[in-house]
């Protein structure tokens, strides 16, 4: 039986597309609160997520205060699809 209603571990994109920064996040169940860890993907800090969970979820880094959003699975996998199309013609 699992303890957590959302669980995710994704890389993030920084503003020229690489894979620089992560987002670790769980939502216990009950809660309404999200918490973990992330890395920055512009300024590399490292912080703590705290904060109310709704989504799609966003957290501003701390040190430089980039907002780092975290979309919902399928849109980021549409994009993804949609530029590597556009990147192969």
């Amino acid at each position: 039986m699992s303890i957590f209603s959302y669980v995710t571990n994704r890389a993030v994109k920084n503003k020229i597309g690489e894979d620089k920064g992560r987002i670790k996040l769980f939502v216990r169940k009950g809660s309404d609160m999200a918490e973990g860890e992330y890395t920055c993907p512009e300024c590399g800090h490292k912080g703590k997520i705290n904060d109310p969970w709704k989504k799609p979820f966003s957290k501003r880094c701390d040190n430089c205060s980039l907002n780092i959003k975290m979309p919902k699975l399928l849109q980021q996998f549409k994009r993804e699809k949609k530029k590597a199309k556009a990147d192969s013609n």
